[in-house]
């Protein structure tokens, strides 16, 4: 499998960097604040090592923006949602149709 995901800035310019499809992108972070700076051209001087998170949401969990166009979406995720949670009534709904 490709790394995806955040890893360890093998550049050690940042903490962390992330990894799309095996390639580094420019998307990097520190101190949780994410901005951008691209790879140096140079290889990396580290070996890629998986950031480790606290969170459950693991390789699996992670969503592309391609994913509709790959056909990994799935298109019941919405009602998924309302079946799950319902629908919030507005406190602005009682006062519908007063003029």
């Amino acid at each position: 499998m490709e790394a995806e995901g955040w890893y360890r800035d093998p550049y050690g310019l940042h903490e962390e960097r992330w990894y799309s499809n095996g390639t580094a992108t420019s998307l990097v972070r520190d101190a949780r604040v994410e901005s951008k700076d691209p790879p140096p051209p140079h290889p990396a001087s580290r070996a890629l090592v998986r950031k480790e998170t606290n969170s459950s949401v693991g390789p699996d969990d992670l969503r592309r923006a391609d994913d509709a166009e790959r056909g990994d979406s799935d298109p019941n995720y919405g009602d998924a949602a309302f079946d799950t949670f319902g629908t919030v009534q507005s406190v602005w709904d009682p006062l519908r149709g007063r003029d």
